[in-house]
């Protein structure tokens, strides 16, 4: 379940964030990505509705709602930095190493075990990551499909 923060455009403005024309279009197909593009590809996205915003302003802006905190970066190990919007509840990655495809998942059982450690050694979480870098099983029939959780 998400949290309803507004689209990227409100959160901006919100924080007293200029909202140019560009950062409009940036921030408008942001708001439409289920995935987590990196610069070029959301440049991508975005010159497909306005040719002439440079990849230098989207690299800009995503460092500037970054800083923000309305994007969250993530490093995937696959050598590039990728975005998602900071307004969802929490959810953990697994990334399959074999074709990059990132999915989002959550689980009580984790999170559970997460904080016992942590209380355990003396400790109160305030925030974690967790990026589980896998390749399919090799013996398919084995091979269970992991849907998300809501």
């Amino acid at each position: 379940m998400d949290r309803d923060l507004g689209s990227v455009a409100e959160r901006c403005r919100a924080q007293g964030l200029r909202m140019t024309g560009p950062r409009r279009v940036i921030a408008e197909v942001l708001d439409r990505s289920v995935d987590h593009p990196d610069v070029e590809e959301l440049h991508r996205r975005v010159s497909e509705i306005e040719p002439r915003i440079a990849l230098s302003t989207v690299y800009r802006t995503v460092r500037l709602l970054v800083e923000a905190g309305i994007l969250e970066r993530h490093l995937f190990n696959d050598g590039r930095a990728r975005y998602e919007n900071a307004d969802h509840e929490h959810h953990d990655h697994l990334i399959d190493m074999t074709t990059g495809n990132v999915i989002e998942f959550r689980s009580p059982e984790i999170e559970e075990l997460q904080a016992k450690i942590a209380e355990s050694l003396g400790y109160r979480i305030t925030g974690h990551r967790l990026q589980l870098f896998c390749v399919p099983m090799k013996d398919r029939g084995r091979r269970r499909t992991v849907t998300k959780r809501d």
